[in-house]
Order: C-alpha cells, then structure tokens, then sequence
C-alpha cells in the first residue's frame, strides 16, 4: 500500500502538483460517489412524470439512448484521466487538453451548473420530507428543508474522504437495494400493464411520434451523468490511472440499468396509463407507490428515496468542492490562496466546501424571491454540464489532431477517433435536442429561456475573462498533452 501510494504521488509530483490529499477512497468507494451523483432514483422519480406526459411509456428507451452515447464520452473521460488523475475534473483535464482560457471557460460552466444542481436537488428533495413529516409542502417549507439538507451535506463533507467514502457506499447500497426491492415488487406484485405496453405509443402526436419521443427523451439525458464525479477526486483514490476509469464505467453500467429498471416497474404498475399520460393522474410516481404499499409502507419507501436524495448531494458537494480547489491551486479563482486550502486534520478542501454550500444556498433562497426565473436556471443547469463534457470531447479531439496519443493506462487505441468523433455528435445531439423549445406558443423568452440562460452565464464568463484575465494568474502546466506525447 505505502508502495503505491509513493507511486501516485510521484505521477502527481509528474503533473506538477504536491499531493495533499489522503487515497483512502477505494475502487468501490469511488463508484459509489459516481452512483449517488448519477442516482438513478433519482433522476427517475424528478423526471418520470415529465417524460409519461410528453412520450408516453416509449420514454422508457431513452434511458438505453442515453447510456449508449454517455458511454462514449465516458470513455473519452477515462483516457484523459488515466494520464491526468488530477483533483477537479473536468477543468484540469480541459487545461491540459488544450490550455487555460479553455479550461477556464469549462471549469466556469461546470462549476455554476454543479451550484445550481445541489440547489435543484435539495429543493427536490424538500416535498418528500415535508410528505415524511406530515408538513404541508409549501415554498417556504421546501426552501427550509433544503437549506437543511444542504448544511448537513456541507458538515459530512467536512468529515473527511473517508467519511464521505463511507457515506456514499452506504448510500449506494440503500439505492440499489431500495430500486430492487420496490422495483422488484411493482413488477411482480403490482402490475396492471403488460410489458409490451413500452411500445404503445397511445397515439401521442397523431401518427408522427417522434417529435414526442425526442422531447421525452430528456428523461433519460437527465439521469445520465455523475460518472465524471469519481475522476473529481483522483487525488484521494489509490492508482487512480486504473481504478478512476473503471469506477466511471460501472457508474454507466450499474446506474443506467438500474434507472431502467425503476422506470419499467414504475410503468407497468400505472393502474390508469391514459391518466398518467393526460395528466389527469398530477403524480404518477406517488399514485403507484401510494397504491401499492399503502400510506405506510409509501413512507418507508420515502425514507429510501430521501437517502438517495442526501447521497446525491453529497456527492455534488464533494465534486464542486474540487472544482472549486482545483481553480483555486491554479490560481484562476479569486482568493486563491483562501480557497486551496486543505485542513491539516481531515484533509479536505475546507473552504472550497463551505463556499460551495453557501451558493448553493444563496440559489435556494433565490428560488424562494422569485420562483420561476429560478426554475428556468436550476431546470437548465443540466445543459450547462453537458455543454461542459462536450468541451473535453472536443478538447481531446483537437489534441489528437496535434498529435496527442493519450498515455494512461486506460486506451482506446484503433477505436479513438471513431468514439471521439461518435461522442461529439451524440453530445450535440443531446444538447440541441434539451435546449429545443418546447412550448411554441409561449413568449419567446420563456420558450428558450435555457438557451438564453446559458447564453447568459457563459457571456459573463467570457468578459470577466477578457477583462480580469484570471487564467494568467498561475504557472501550472497547460495545453501540453500533445507536448508530452512528442517527448515520449
């Protein structure tokens, strides 16, 4: 062990960085924090209702569209972290990729869209312990509740790695366990569809369906990505060259299968499918559970899925925290120096933590004052962490054309380019397709109110950019991915 750690920290010293970390997350611990992040309850029972109401049961294959193209990109990641196991992710892997005003402009669009999905979850997560409770779920009562969730996320996480290594697997466990269990018992106990229903299209779009499935498909979009949050702490998991990679594909494997899973059985329990699809039934997810294990034993699932809910933000904090170190090392941040710092006792970025709670909380609270300009940016928060994977495909993409062969000890060889370029298109796709109006009559700021929020944030980026130049503040190595290959 003593070996191997002196061998992580001689490919770090490598990468130009001190390790400051403890690896005491292991191969499981790490797929676990991957798999809370993605959480596939989730995503499931956020978005079910959206996706029976706009595509009907065939939205359940978008779940396998999702996890076939956010494999590819999954792969892309893996090769890049393979080479560069550095804390933050996505913005040192853009840095080295490419170079700073990239990794800058990555790091920026990633990190808001991370602030803003802890808000989302935290706040989704508020009618379910107000049902728990017995408390009515009104917006202050939500808004209050979350703030809590995020404030106790906030202490665990200042714990330590191996406390929130600990947490995560148990929240694993709990999810995967939970999503068998209720899923297992829907199908086989409760089922008032056949399985083939998945087909039936009930004639939503009057014979051209696909305009439906493809608005539907965000569904799948939605629970598809976390997977990066297990190469966010590369400098705490042993040999993360072999270990990282693989924890991201099992995140793929075991998170996709199981979000799957939960949305068939949730399906084929729907005792009044046309209801679940008009809208007439407001919550399909609470009317099967509800039906099916009555107000009780719909409690004890509640309890299940509010683990599942603390076990995602958890991980987001602990993802965005790096985020926020990592900018800060490289001094790309303001008050760098303040937010690098690492607790000498639990060796965690301490304020990167605090501050990230903080915003998360402040978009809390702003959800509060004006609700629906808040909802459109949580709602598009998820844009903004594709857009960001799709600027390391890209990235990647244009240091092969530099000549860049990836170093690591995950490759993908003959199949590299292929996959890259594959993992371009589909990342595209996928983003066009959730930015694409879908409410024609609406304002026009309402209609593209996503796109128009990113447009936004990444236009401010741009000129604080332009203006303060943060990105030539430090001296960490940048843009030599391809460099590196030449001297090999």
């Amino acid at each position: 062990m003593a070996s191997t750690q002196d061998d992580d920290a001689a490919q770090l010293a490598a990468l130009g960085y001190t390790a400051r970390f403890d690896r005491k997350m292991s191969l499981w611990e790490n797929f676990a924090l991957g798999f809370t992040y993605l959480s596939p309850v989730v995503g499931v029972y956020s978005v079910f209702t959206l996706g029976i109401t706009t595509g009907g049961p065939p939205m359940f294959w978008s779940y396998f569209l999702a996890a076939a193209g956010q494999f590819l990109v999954c792969l892309i990641f893996c090769e890049v972290v393979s080479q560069f196991p550095i804390s933050g992710g996505l913005y040192p892997w853009a840095r080295r990729l490419v170079g700073k005003k990239w990794a800058w402009m990555a790091g920026w669009i990633y990190g808001w869209a991370l602030f803003t999905t802890i808000a989302a979850v935290a706040v989704g997560a508020g009618p379910f312990v107000a049902t728990l409770l017995g408390f009515a779920s009104t917006p202050l009562t939500v808004t209050i509740i979350a703030l809590v969730l995020v404030a106790i996320s906030t202490l665990v996480n200042l714990a330590g790695t191996q406390v929130l290594a600990r947490v995560a697997m148990f929240g694993f466990i709990c999810e995967i366990i939970g999503a068998i269990v209720v899923g297992g018992y829907l199908l086989i106990f409760q089922r008032h569809q056949p399985f083939n229903v998945v087909l039936d299209t009930f004639n939503i779009g009057a014979g051209n369906y696909w305009p439906a499935f493809m608005a539907a498909a965000v569904t799948g979009l939605f629970t598809c990505y976390g997977f990066e949050a297990c190469g966010d702490v590369a400098e705490e998991t042993p040999n993360p060259g072999s270990a990282i990679p693989r924890a991201m594909r099992m995140t793929i494997y075991v998170g996709m299968l199981a979000a799957a899973f939960v949305c068939l059985a949730l399906i084929v329990a729907q005792p009044d499918m046309p209801g679940a699809i008009s809208g007439k039934v407001a919550d399909p997810v609470a009317a099967v559970l509800t039906a099916a294990f009555g107000e009780t034993g719909f409690k004890v699932v509640i309890v299940v899925v509010l683990v599942s809910f603390m076990s995602c933000i958890l991980s987001l904090q602990a993802a965005t925290s790096r985020l926020v170190f990592a900018y800060a090392r490289d001094k790309m941040v303001v008050a760098s120096d303040f937010f690098a710092t690492v607790s000498p006792h639990t060796h965690v970025p301490v304020r990167a933590l605090v501050m990230s709670g903080i915003v998360a909380g402040i978009i809390i609270c702003l959800g509060l004052i004006f609700q629906n300009a808040i909802a459109v940016i949580v709602a598009s928060a998820i844009i903004g962490i594709y857009v960001a994977f799709q600027m390391i495909v890209v990235g990647a993409l244009s240091a092969r054309l530099r000549g860049w062969v990836p170093g690591g000890k995950f490759r993908l060889g003959a199949w590299a380019w292929l996959v890259n370029i594959v993992a371009l298109i589909y990342g595209i796709g996928a983003i066009v397709d959730m930015a694409w109006p879908r409410t024609p009559t609406a304002p026009w700021y309402i209609d593209w109110s996503m796109s128009v929020t990113w447009l936004a944030i990444i236009g401010v980026g741009v000129l604080y950019m332009l203006l303060a130049r943060p990105y030539d503040h430090g001296t960490a190595p940048a843009g030599d991915a391809f460099k590196l290959t030449k001297q090999t």
